[in-house]
């Protein structure tokens, strides 16, 4: 055995108490990196932050059980009133501090007009759910996205807060879902809906640890991408570690959590980020390399199956086969082509119980995000997102004309939310990567003038400002 090999297994071995107290120091030293460089954002970052911690990790109620205390579990059609309390008030608290901060709604609406409708048409299909106060306190959580994500945007600096945000919950996230899984399996892994035991972190499954670690990869390779083009010295070497070590924590709790979509989202995405950054690109050609990307992907599958080719290469037949039988089953099932069954609606009631009948896994979702819209929201709500798609797209094609860097992340991020719908059903609830698509979607002034600067020091780095909109 090699000195290498001696010395990670003594590290495997050694009793969780050590390995807790390591991690402890970790992110002690982490937070404290965090604030002595004084970044350029306010104390209500702290805000999106719980608000993210909480889609990436345990619900409140989740949390509260771990710790101890004896309350009741979920409901399935109710949820339970703790997380509802708690959602709604970290909710009010963001539009509060919006209202202090004058964020004008009629302007947010004016920008994000496709948005809007996306998210009134939720609400309209309340109406003819068969259980519209469950949907209409599903419809009131979403409202939460938005809220939390206009609070990053009307931070002095918007692009800093976001990626400060996403810094502060990785030095949690990251390493205790490192630590769960190693010392503590009973907390970092579950069975999931084949009977098979997997490991999650701190998520509450292995494909939202994937996803997670996918945007995670993609913001903190994006921001290497960016620090390793700033002017050498001690706080470029410094970031560059930080960075590093970051992703390689992702890349060690992704191949913990063998989520095949994942990767290959995550894959594809960074993929687009170098091809953007070749020279050879022309920017103003974005749309047709689009449509040239998805017209190749289209013959590629009906010509090669190049996903299911993928996937057996991954070793993820088996759940590949099982969420296909399970799509058969959901398109067969009685359910309003046009309309759908109400927001939020279709896996609730007898409903749900014939589809168990069939599907011996009881799943709680259609693991496809396209299909779950369609059963929910029927072949307008489709359209309504395909056009929030395409406004989405437009807005990062002129993003990418302005301001670079910010315009690569949001259309990198863009692709791997598309991509990891097609095997997830995430454009829902208190999704992470729902809330993400929150992000790249919405348009907000502030972000007419962004830094084109590496992000090292907040307000200790002298900023070069650039207008990126005309006013």
């Amino acid at each position: 055995m090699s000195l290498a090999q001696a010395t990670i297994a003594a590290i495997v071995g050694l009793p969780p108490l050590i390995p807790l107290f390591g991690v402890t120091g970790l992110m002690f030293f982490l937070f404290r990196r965090d604030f002595r460089e004084r970044p350029n954002v306010t104390g209500a970052l702290w805000l999106p932050t719980v608000w993210m911690f909480l889609m990436a990790s345990r619900s409140p109620l989740q949390w509260l059980t771990l710790a101890g205390l004896p309350l009741s579990a979920n409901s399935w059609q109710e949820g339970n009133p703790l997380d509802a309390i708690v959602f709604l008030t970290l909710t009010l608290a963001g539009i509060l501090i919006l209202c202090r901060r004058q964020v004008s709604l009629s302007e947010i609406v004016g920008e994000n007009a496709w948005l809007g409708i996306f998210v009134l048409y939720c609400f309209v299909a309340i109406f003819w759910s068969d259980f519209p106060l469950v949907g209409f306190k599903r419809w009131i959580k979403i409202l939460g996205h938005p809220v939390m994500v206009l609070v990053i945007f009307s931070e002095p600096d918007p692009i800093e807060a976001f990626l400060r945000l996403l810094k502060r919950l990785a030095y949690i996230v990251l390493p205790v879902s490192i630590l769960w899984i190693k010392y503590y399996p009973e907390l970092g892994r579950v069975y999931d809906e084949w009977g098979i035991a997997n490991n999650c972190g701190i998520s509450q499954g292995k494909n939202a640890l994937g996803g997670i670690c996918m945007v995670f990869g993609l913001v903190f390779f994006w921001h290497l991408l960016h620090v390793w083009r700033s002017p050498k010295g001690v706080t470029r070497r410094s970031e560059l570690y930080l960075t590093i070590g970051l992703l390689l924590m992702v890349a060690y709790l992704m191949r913990k959590a063998h989520s095949a979509t994942s990767w290959i989202a995550l894959l594809l995405s960074l993929s687009t980020m170098v091809f953007l950054g070749l020279r050879s690109v022309n920017k103003k050609m974005i749309g047709a390399y689009a449509v040239g990307a998805v017209a190749l992907l289209i013959i590629l599958q009906l010509t090669f199956d190049i996903y299911g080719k993928i996937v057996d290469l991954s070793g993820h037949e088996e759940t590949i086969q099982g969420r296909g039988h399970l799509w058969e089953v959901l398109l067969k099932t009685d359910t309003n082509p046009i309309f759908g069954t109400g927001f939020e609606s279709f896996w609730l009631g007898d409903r749900l119980q014939k589809i168990w009948e069939e599907v011996h896994w009881h799943p709680g979702q259609a693991h496809n995000g396209y299909l779950e819209l369609y059963l929910n929201l029927g072949g307008v709500g489709l359209l309504v997102f395909l056009g929030l798609i395409i406004a989405t797209f437009r807005k990062i094609r002129l993003d990418l004309l302005w301001n670079f860097e910010w315009g690569r992340l949001e259309m990198c991020l863009l692709i791997a939310i598309l991509a990891h719908n097609w095997t997830e059903a995430a454009f829902r609830g208190l999704s992470l990567t729902f809330f993400m698509l929150f992000m790249v979607a919405m348009s907000y002034w502030k972000l007419r003038v962004a830094s084109e600067q590496p992000l090292l020091h907040g307000r200790g780095l002298e900023e070069e400002t650039a207008l990126v909109y005309e006013s």
